[in-house]
Order: C-alpha cells, then sequence, then structure tokens
C-alpha cells in the first residue's frame, strides 16, 4: 500500500454515517473504510452493498464455500484490505483458520476435497485467464449440483475480484487497530 494514503479520501465518520442513512445503507457498513470512501458516490454504493449483501446473506452457494473463493483471492491479487477483512468475516460463518491459511497454498493442502479444489482452481484460472477453463467447469457441475450454485460461483470469484481491484487501486487502508495480513503478518509475494 502506498504510504500517501488512499487515492479518494473517506467522508469522516459523522458524513459517512449520514451517506449511508441518505443511501439505504446500513450504518455498520460505514464504519468500514471501503464504503467511506465508496459513500462518496451513494448510487455506487448502495449497488455494491446490495450485491455483497446478498452474495453473503441470501445466496445458494455455501458459506464456506464462498469465504475459500475470498481468500484465495485476497491471497492470490496479495489484497491486504480483502484478506484482513475475510480473515475475521470467515471465522464468523464457521470456517477454520486452518482451512483459511491453506488457500494459500491449497494445491499442495491435504485439506481440501474435490469440491474445494474445484472453486480453488475456477479462481485461480479466473484471476489467471478471466475465464473457468471446460474441465474444471465439468468438475465445478459435479460439485455444485444446482445452476443457482455455479451462477454465484462465477458472480463470487468476480465481485470480490473486483472488490480486490479497487481496494489496491484506491489504496483502501485497514480499518483503525486492524492487525495487516492475519494471522501472522505474513504476505503473499509480491505484496506491499
Amino acid at each position: 500500500m502506498n504510504e500517501s494514503g488512499p487515492r479518494v479520501a473517506p467522508l469522516d465518520a459523522a458524513a459517512a454515517k449520514a451517506a449511508a442513512a441518505e443511501a439505504g445503507l446500513p450504518e455498520a457498513m460505514a464504519e468500514l473504510n471501503v464504503f467511506r470512501i465508496l459513500l462518496r458516490h451513494p448510487q455506487l454504493a448502495r449497488r455494491v452493498n446490495d450485491l455483497l449483501l446478498t452474495q453473503l446473506f441470501s445466496g445458494h452457494l455455501d458459506r464456506r464455500l464462498r469465504e475459500l473463493i475470498i481468500m484465495r483471492i485476497g491471497w492470490a491479487t496479495a489484497c491486504d484490505y480483502e484478506w484482513t477483512q475475510h480473515w475475521r468475516v470467515a471465522q464468523q460463518f464457521g470456517v477454520e483458520p486452518e482451512d483459511l491459511l491453506a488457500v494459500r497454498d491449497w494445491r499442495s493442502s491435504d485439506r481440501f476435497g474435490a469440491t474445494e479444489r474445484a472453486i480453488l482452481a475456477a479462481t485461480d484460472e479466473t484471476l489467471a485467464s478471466g475465464c473457468v477453463s471446460a474441465e474444471t467447469w465439468a468438475d465445478c457441475e459435479r460439485a455444485l449440483p444446482s445452476a443457482e450454485e455455479r451462477l454465484e460461483l462465477v458472480s463470487a470469484i468476480s465481485t470480490w475480484h473486483f472488490i480486490s481491484e479497487m481496494a489496491k487501486t484506491l489504496q483502501i487502508p485497514l480499518e483503525q487497530g486492524v492487525a495487516s495480513w492475519p494471522p501472522e503478518g505474513e504476505k503473499p509475494t509480491g505484496a506491499s
């Protein structure tokens, strides 16, 4: 992260809460730096919030699988904000810390079965080429029997890749008092 701070200044706490109320966002979102910045464009903040909350709380894709996708993207893209935020979120959804750490080198981990390997391969392929290969898609079809799950797989990968790109480009800082790259501060090669 650039030491000069975020590229778009976040709203102060009071202004963020007021903007969140006006945009129809939960007040808790106004406490997150990503939304303190996004709320400078209330329509965009509302749409991003709707997309994230739909996937987090109203989806068909298993929460554990979704969090593994998000953590893999955070690690693979060296996005400290995403990794750090979802380290806590994933555990609130019951994902074991050992599983979260294993996404860093998931191919050599014995913690994941066929379903997890299919979604992590789909994540890596999308990050590398923008598309899931036919072979990996077939694995995902076996692992995720419903069309809704498969649509949410693609949407989750795309959404949190977007969040990673936005957080890194805008240089969104971690919230005050939050430690970087939990749990031990180890960051991927190439991360600043």
